[in-house]
């Protein structure tokens, strides 16, 4: 079966020992994880993880499956890179002396739509929001400068969906309550 990138969201509380649980399923079953973030959802107190791993159609829905069976999970999906919205920022220290000295570092800042973040007397900071390949091609093309340090962030990543999925979830819990108390 043919492998492809997928990208899994969790949602659950702020637990303890969570972020463990979730990755020795990805251990036992030999699946590396590409990207991991893990950050407050747009529910308070919800906490949602964005995780992007390759592998298959099959596989992905049994890892989904087991993840929701941790207590502290809420609910988990699976998505294809067609039905998100993603994006990654990295950061590139470079010499000033090298920004100082040559035009061109600043002509790859507009060509890749990246920004001056600071500038000190020996080093200027780079920022760049895109998807990997675009953060990385940055990376390559700054090399000759002699990058200090580089840093890229995990995958954010939202629905192309009108609503999130959990939020629709916790409706039709709220509504299958009513129903139970009427």
């Amino acid at each position: 079966m043919e492998e492809k990138e997928f990208t899994i969201t969790a949602f659950s509380e702020n637990s303890i020992g969570l972020l463990n649980r979730i990755t020795i399923i990805f251990t036992r079953r030999g699946l590396n994880i590409e990207s991991l973030t893990v950050s407050e959802s747009a529910i308070h107190g919800i906490f949602k993880f964005t995780i992007v791993i390759r592998t298959n159609q099959i596989l992905i829905e049994k890892v989904v499956k087991q993840i929701e069976k941790i207590v502290d999970v809420l609910r988990a999906y699976y998505l294809c890179q067609d039905e998100i919205i993603f994006q990654e920022i990295a950061l590139y220290k470079v010499p000033t002396k090298a920004l100082t000295q040559s035009t061109e570092i600043e002509g790859l800042v507009r060509k890749y739509n990246a920004r001056i973040l600071e500038v000190t007397s020996g080093y200027t900071v780079i920022e760049k929001t895109g998807h990997k390949d675009e953060t990385q091609q940055l990376f390559d093309d700054m090399k000759k400068f002699g990058v200090l340090q580089f840093t890229r962030s995990g995958r954010v990543a939202i629905t192309k969906a009108t609503k999130e999925r959990l939020s629709a979830y916790l409706e039709k819990l709220d509504t299958e309550k009513l129903r139970v108390r009427i």
